[in-house]
């Protein structure tokens, strides 16, 4: 297994209603989808959200504490009490997801992928922890199509106006 970071766009009425009653977040996420029924507001990163978290950041030693560490790790916890399977959901807000939005625009791939070194992902302790042990063209293939899924979610979320819950189960 290991630890999967989700991406959930969500309109404002649903931020607030799973603000106010967290189980309702929980009910939704956890929710058995058939093949007709996916929920295209959800994004499941895999276990690259970290080293997308550490590029995005620049690999600065501080990364978590970069603009764009918000993207994947939010900035506002949803219920403290609450245990998604490595700890409580965070949000985004509209203002915050049109901000991370314009800083990915501004990001070019090329740029991204100079920030790619699986070396230093090692170093780092970046998780979960294979970097140097598999191909870096398929390691950073599997990257970078993650990437893009945040930007197209991101994008989506600054054009409808939505906040974005993220968590790690």
């Amino acid at each position: 297994m290991g630890m999967i970071g989700n991406l959930l766009r969500v309109s404002e009425v649903e931020l607030k209603s799973y603000i106010e009653d967290s189980s309702l977040l929980e009910k939704r996420i956890y929710k058995e989808y058939d093949e007709n029924g996916i929920d295209d507001a959800l994004i499941d990163l895999d276990k690259s959200w970290d080293a997308i978290a550490f590029i995005l950041g620049d690999t600065s030693d501080e990364y978590l504490d970069q603009p764009l560490a918000k993207a994947i790790f939010g900035s506002h916890t949803l219920d403290e009490n609450q245990d998604l399977g490595y700890g409580p959901a965070r949000f985004v807000t509209t203002d915050e997801v049109k901000e991370i939005h314009n800083l990915l625009t501004q990001l070019s791939n090329e740029e991204l992928r100079k920030r790619f070194n699986p070396q230093v992902f090692e170093e780092e302790e970046i998780y979960p922890s294979f970097w140097t042990q598999e191909n870096e063209e398929e390691v950073w293939e599997y990257l970078s199509g993650n990437i893009n899924l945040i930007r197209e979610l991101y994008s989506v979320a600054a054009k409808n106006n939505n906040a974005v819950i993220t968590f790690i189960n």
